[in-house]
């Protein structure tokens, strides 16, 4: 059995909780459409807010993921982390590719006018912080102790006020 220090997530990973959330979100729209929340996103605001969320979500991937490369440590959910990375986007917020999923998906329900792909970004947020990010924590704490406890003290989990 591997500790915490080794490794911190296994299956599920999130990008399967993503692709999963916009799976159901797309079949459910398709089997019980909720017309008239879908009729209120389908207008032009929304499609623009969609269209600027997307790219902010993908502006926010990219950037973290490429202040992890330079960081020279592991982006993969399922292998050990080499350095607590605290730069960048690291700075707002401990999980930025999981805000940046989140408003991800945010956006494709706002664009395609898909009240069930919104309320899947829910459940994927949630089901992310109790299948990846919590255990991604317990793995940071057991590899970096009190720099990562600094950390989880100086920034918010997702984005905020709230620490933990």
């Amino acid at each position: 059995m591997t500790s915490s220090a080794d490794s911190p997530n296994r299956l599920p990973w999130p990008p399967m909780i993503m692709v999963a959330a916009v799976t159901v979100g797309w079949f459910l729209n398709r089997i019980l459409p909720l017309g008239p929340c879908n009729a209120w996103l389908g207008n032009v605001a929304a499609l623009w807010l969609g269209v600027a969320l997307v790219v902010a979500a993908l502006a926010l991937d990219v950037s973290a993921m490429t202040t992890m490369h330079k960081a020279r440590t592991n982006i993969l959910p399922h292998r050990p982390a080499s350095k607590l990375v605290q730069s960048g986007p690291f700075a707002i917020s401990r999980n930025p590719i999981y805000v940046g999923n989140a408003l991800l998906l945010a956006g494709l329900g706002l664009i395609f006018a898909n009240t069930w792909l919104l309320l899947m970004m829910l459940a994927a947020a949630i089901a992310m912080h109790h299948l990846a990010i919590r255990r991604e924590e317990r793995h940071l704490a057991a590899r970096f102790g009190s720099e990562f406890a600094a950390y989880k003290d100086r920034v918010p989990r997702w984005l905020g006020l709230i620490k933990h």
